[in-house]
């Protein structure tokens, strides 16, 4: 008896040695893609707007923005964005399904009891009554020897990972776009204040041409070709007034609001932020490890190279270990004496012989599956270095094309005036005039234009850089994340 026991204790540490051994399918090293040393635009240029100087912290970089309503605006967006709230949920899902695939690795062990009263038919049998009584343990335990389970758990895990990655991901497309739609607002009502005030300009000046008709100086075409442009500039107004509303209720979709919630915070127009003269960008490898969907497509990549190794563990034989032990007993009473006591043990192996195939096509399909998520990757890579060359170009050029309109919006009010004066001092013909307002309205709202477009770029730029989110957020509950 003693020998027969001893035996059973040698079987546990065998089996764990077993269980220990390495994984069927390809181990799994990080990629490390050849990456640039430095940005090439920032040595296009004499006067470069970037540098290749440490980013710093740029989980917050709206504040160098200095406006308190953005930064509220932010607040808000974090405790109620639906995308947020859906991304949280992933994660959610993705730690519970971890958990399952862990729980794989541990024997099922479940309790059962019963008790059964029979009573055998007089003219076939005794007559008599039969009382039954059980309660026992049921365990029963795969052993993981060619590492099937450990790969599934290997893969749950980089899912997890995966999607506590995309929810930093989400902060980041959050954060940037707000930004970008109240910037967006903030420009469009820049533009509708030139328009509105080159339309007061216009007005006066078709009220100059009438003044001038009923003097007998000009004819009537002079009357209507200043109508005519004062109603030109007028029918843009509503246009420019439809897109405002639009990036108004995107803003609000984006904080999780109705359409129309955020306009009264909005109505009063504020000056569009400044640019910071230099911005500091890091080099590529910064970027790379910021990122956070780079890291989604790195974990991603992580878990279908493990499930290669699931679906060549399947192609083994399997080991089973089950047994039992419980009590059983013809009265209630008698369940706790020493005689109640039953066990069973059962060792079992299970191997496929033929499936026409099927297990090593799963391999082969596992495996293609395996490289579009590679291949995914390096796109994603490719990508990231594209975002930050093509925001920094863009910066770059809004600073030149913007710096040539500052220039010729002064020389066009310039113009306008002294086209005015002389039109009223009868030098001049009325063309004159037209043209010079028409080319006021149009480089006014193209410097406008452009200063949006650079404060977009900004913003771009920021989220090229993988700024918008902490290394800890992850671990925080959204409503404990501020700004």
């Amino acid at each position: 008896m003693q020998s027969y026991h001893l035996k059973r204790l040698l079987i546990l540490p065998l089996l764990l040695g077993l269980t220990a051994c390495a994984a069927v399918g390809p181990q799994y090293t990080t990629p490390q893609p050849d990456l640039p040393s430095a940005w090439s635009q920032l040595e296009q240029t004499a006067h470069p707007v970037a540098d290749a100087a440490p980013p710093g912290d740029v989980s917050r970089w709206w504040r160098q923005l200095d406006d308190p309503l953005l930064s509220g605006l932010m607040a808000e967006a974090v405790q109620a964005s639906p995308d947020l709230r859906i991304a949280q949920a992933r994660l959610r899902e993705a730690r519970a399904r971890r958990g399952v695939a862990a729980a794989e690795r541990l024997p099922e062990v479940t309790a059962s009891g019963s008790a059964r009263r029979s009573q055998s038919s007089s003219e076939a049998g005794s007559g008599t009554t039969n009382d039954l009584f059980s309660a026992g343990l049921d365990a029963s335990w795969e052993i993981d020897i060619f590492g099937g389970v450990r790969r599934s758990v290997a893969a749950a895990e980089a899912d997890l990972a995966t999607a506590a990655a995309n929810l930093d991901d989400t902060r980041v497309s959050l954060a940037a776009e707000v930004a970008l739609n109240y910037v967006e607002v903030r420009g469009l009502q820049l533009r509708l204040a030139i328009a509105r005030t080159n339309l007061a300009s216009q007005s006066e000046t078709l009220q100059l041409t009438e003044w001038r008709e009923q003097a007998g100086l000009v004819g009537r075409r002079d009357v209507e070709q200043a109508r005519s442009n004062r109603e030109q500039t007028r029918a843009q107004i509503p246009t420019l007034e439809t897109s405002l509303a639009e990036a108004e209720h995107s803003l609000d979709i984006l904080l999780g609001k109705p359409p129309g919630t955020v306009h009264p915070r909005l109505a009063a127009t504020r000056e569009l932020p400044a640019i910071p003269d230099r911005i500091a960008v890091g080099i590529p490898a910064d970027t790379l490890r910021r990122r956070p969907d780079i890291r989604a497509a790195e974990r991603t990549l992580a878990a279908e190279t493990a499930r290669v190794g699931v679906a060549e563990a399947a192609r083994y034989p399997a080991f089973n270990l089950s047994g039992s032990i419980g009590l059983e007993a013809l009265t209630a009473e008698n369940l706790g004496t020493s005689g109640a006591a039953a066990t069973s043990l059962l060792a079992g192996i299970t191997a496929p012989v033929f499936n026409a195939g099927r297990l090593r096509q799963q391999v082969e399909i596992q495996d293609a599956v395996r490289e579009q998520a590679q291949v995914a990757y390096e796109q994603a890579v490719l990508g990231a270095l594209e975002d930050v060359e093509n925001a920094l170009v863009a910066l770059k050029r809004n600073r030149e094309r913007g710096d040539a309109l500052a220039g010729a919006v002064a020389a066009a009010r310039t113009a306008a005036e002294l086209a005015r004066q002389q039109y009223s001092a009868g030098l001049i013909d009325f063309q004159a005039v037209l043209d010079t307002e028409r080319s006021v309205l149009t480089v006014e709202d193209s410097l406008a234009g452009t200063r949006t477009d650079g404060l977009l770029a900004l913003i771009r730029l920021y989220k090229a850089l993988g700024g918008g989110w902490t290394p800890q957020g992850e671990s925080r509950q959204a409503g404990k994340d501020t700004p």
